[in-house]
């Protein structure tokens, strides 16, 4: 796979559909913000493309005309693509693990809680970037809050985020549209462990939500299937089940022939990947029991809905 050049972007119409929720708005939001990088196997007529983004990678396109070696940008990635992928993603990575997740959709409308008196809740500006980088400096793992905007400036000065201050103007909670393509945003929330239970991850989702309905879009929610406290902040804030499915967790790139001449001893295996609980994360909240009639059947990659299922 080689990285394309701005100028050579492929058709998003015929390889990425528009008009689905989830991470199937991530080639929207590459196209849209230059945060992103773009691939394929040639430049002209390619005959499978990629994209990737804040370690995300929807792969398109026919399997047979990938080089196993051309993957390794994916390694510690989670990919997005159709199982007849597997075996060259088989082949690329030391280890690939398949990652049950969920996908919402905002159906409800939720009033807004109040917040304590303490905490102001409003968008975010350009100037709050200092406070932005200091919440994910002192909170471990969630830096990729603003991975997707290319740093705390970008969403800063996005005006697709919504953080709860508190007097001090500090940030306490931030909500975003992680995804922001033409029909779909979807949703991402972090909240400082000191503050959790206090309903600020709620006060920051539903005024996005709001924020994303009056531009005319419907937020979307994505989460590991068992993340239950995601799960749970989902449905409180309006959110309903859209479909399950799966992605795959890359482990680090595979040795292959080319390079084994000049490779150096052999490297211990390296430790199964964990799938981590990406956007959405707000600990510390009741467990989540499925309201009653029915759970959906987990729909494997080859049934996925479009543009997740398409080639």
């Amino acid at each position: 796979m080689i990285q394309l050049p701005p100028h050579k972007l492929p058709a998003l119409a015929r390889w990425f559909p528009a008009g689905s929720p989830g991470v199937a708005s991530l080639p929207e939001h590459a196209f849209t913000t230059g945060v992103g990088t773009w691939w394929a196997d040639r430049v002209l007529n390619p005959r499978v493309v990629a994209v990737s983004c804040a370690g995300h990678v929807l792969l398109r396109g026919a399997p047979e005309a990938v080089d196993p070696a051309g993957l390794a940008p994916f390694a510690g990635s989670h990919v997005g693509a159709l199982a007849r992928f597997l075996p060259v993603l088989g082949a690329a990575f030391d280890r690939i693990v398949p990652a049950e997740r969920m996908l919402y959709v905002h159906r409800e409308p939720v009033s807004a809680p109040q917040p304590p008196r303490s905490f102001a809740v409003r968008r975010l500006v350009g100037a709050d970037a200092p406070a932005l980088a200091a919440l994910t400096g002192q909170v471990p793992d969630t830096s990729w809050i603003h991975d997707s905007w290319g740093g705390p400036e970008g969403l800063a000065a996005s005006g697709h985020g919504w953080a709860a201050f508190d007097r001090d103007g500090r940030i306490a909670t931030v909500a975003c549209g992680y995804f922001a393509g033409d029909t779909y945003e979807d949703v991402a929330v972090v909240t400082a462990p000191e503050h959790r239970r206090e309903r600020l991850a709620l006060a920051c989702v539903t005024a996005l939500c709001g924020d994303i309905a009056a531009r005319g879009h419907t937020a979307s929610w994505s989460c590991a299937r068992d993340n239950r406290p995601s799960r749970l902040l989902a449905w409180t804030a309006g959110f309903r089940l859209h479909r399950e499915y799966v992605h795959y967790v890359t482990g680090r790139p595979a040795a292959h022939p080319a390079s084994k001449a000049s490779a150096s001893p052999k490297p211990s295996p390296s430790p199964k990947p964990q799938p981590q609980p990406l956007p959405h994360q707000d600990l510390g909240v009741k467990p989540f029991r499925e309201p009653v009639g029915g759970r959906p059947t987990l729909a494997l990659p080859d049934s996925l809905s479009t543009p997740e299922g398409v080639a």
